[in-house]
């Protein structure tokens, strides 16, 4: 193994293990912070900001590790009739994260322009109601969207290239599992389907979501401000527009981070799928890195924007610190 491909393989383990650890310890965090609140239920950003945390998590298991195992020349390969579980469920699952982050920043964009927001345990079901409907729509529509996976899906023989690719982001097939269609006007019609509804469309509506939320962001900082001259304390008038201004770097964050992996995705995709010239495998290798990135940082971006969240993270941050220097000084004192 080269010394490039060495160090190209020890920073995409890196982003794997971040992935999975930064997304199970989002969930852990939300379910905490959950039973120690008054009502012991998930609030309704919460609960749609778990399920992009499982999504991601289920496609970092299922789909990255694979691939890691895969790019440190360890070969697995599935069956015929497992090809077609595994790549249902590598498309179901990528296909839910991008639709469940794209329904996190419409959340926030309606709350934020809402002008008459009901309180009260009655107002925080319906919208809990609401929020479960929406999500078990995009589980339901975007697993009925991946049905195919289970007749266009075989098992490679020997060493095979990926003709078609859909999801993926490695010419070789992940765990000998590749696309197999009738005819290439299906896969290619297939293929363009899958971009443009599964990624191509949650950019745009994320990119006209996020523009609306910043402009409603700035309207409503200048109404603070200017109830600030109707006898609002300095203090409190800084505190209001410096929270809506630290909203606005987390939305901003999420949606740079979104827009730049999902972009490299899209175009290295249609690069292989259309061209397949020499720059191919340079695109397909920054894709392949951005994807694992969206998958570990987005969760911890929208956490670490959420003021009880932030603060229970760097409270369990610290006492993890103390705990390992209550272990360091302990092994100083043994040896």
């Amino acid at each position: 193994m080269s010394e490039a491909y060495t160090v190209e393989a020890i920073l995409f383990g890196f982003l794997v293990l971040f992935g999975i650890l930064g997304n199970i310890w989002v969930i852990f965090v939300v379910f905490q912070s959950a039973i120690n609140s008054p009502t012991h239920r998930l609030s309704s950003s919460d609960t749609i900001l778990v399920h992009l945390s499982v999504a991601n998590l289920l496609t970092s298991l299922f789909r990255t590790v694979p691939i890691f195992v895969s790019d440190l020349g360890l070969e697995v390969s599935l069956s015929d009739g497992w090809c077609r579980v595994f790549m249902l469920l590598w498309v179901w699952w990528r296909a839910v994260g991008c639709w469940v982050t794209l329904a996190l920043s419409i959340f926030h964009c309606t709350t934020l322009k809402r002008r008459h927001v009901a309180f009260g345990p009655l107002a925080q079901q319906q919208e809990r109601r609401r929020v479960w409907i929406v999500l078990t729509v995009v589980w339901a529509a975007n697993l009925a969207f991946s049905l195919p996976a289970l007749f266009y899906t075989t098992h490679a023989l020997g060493n095979a290239t990926v003709e078609l690719m859909v999801i993926s982001c490695t010419t070789r097939p992940l765990l000998g599992c590749i696309w197999e269609f009738p005819t290439e006007q299906q896969g290619s019609v297939f293929a363009s389907t899958s971009l443009a509804l599964n990624e191509v469309l949650p950019l745009i509506l994320m990119i006209c979501t996020n523009l609306a939320t910043l402009h409603a962001l700035a309207k409503h900082i200048r109404m603070i401000t200017a109830g600030g001259k109707a006898g609002e304390s300095l203090g409190e008038l800084s505190k209001h527009v410096a929270s809506e201004r630290k909203a606005g770097h987390v939305i901003m964050s999420l949606v740079v981070l979104f827009i730049v992996c999902w972009t490299l995705q899209v175009a290295a995709v249609t690069y292989y799928n259309h061209d397949r010239g020499h720059h191919a495998e340079g695109l397909l290798t920054v894709a392949h890195f951005s994807a694992s990135l969206f998958e570990g940082f987005s969760p911890l971006v929208v956490a670490l924007g959420h003021g009880k969240l932030r603060r229970k993270i760097v409270r369990m941050i610290q006492q993890g610190l103390e705990l390992l220097k209550c272990v360091v000084f302990l092994l100083n004192d043994y040896l």
